[in-house]
């Protein structure tokens, strides 16, 4: 269950909107897992990524990126929304640009 508000919410906000979804009678209490504030809407754009495998000809895939980014401490309490894509700059290119937008 998603709720949007149209201000920013507080911990206190959090705590009430918890409490009144435990409460309501169709809902599973034992999937309610937590709450939490929402996410910003912007994108996430990484340039200059060498676009093949160190010594191989074989394109970097979205494992080796999901990976990386969840290795890395910048990125550690960022969750994306969708999957990263990777395309090669130009035909013949070595670089590649990663993005994740909305």
């Amino acid at each position: 269950m998603v709720i949007t508000t149209n201000k920013v919410a507080t911990a206190s906000d959090l705590n009430i909107i918890e409490k009144y979804i435990k409460n309501v009678n169709k809902v599973n209490i034992s999937k309610v897992i937590s709450s939490r504030l929402p996410q910003s809407k912007s994108y996430l754009k990484i340039l200059s990524i060498l676009y093949y495998i160190k010594d191989t000809n074989l394109p970097i895939t979205l494992d080796i990126v999901k990976r990386v980014l969840q290795t890395t401490y910048i990125f550690n309490d960022i969750i994306l929304a969708f999957h990263p894509h990777i395309i090669q700059v130009f035909p013949k290119s070595d670089i590649a640009v990663i993005w994740v937008d909305k």
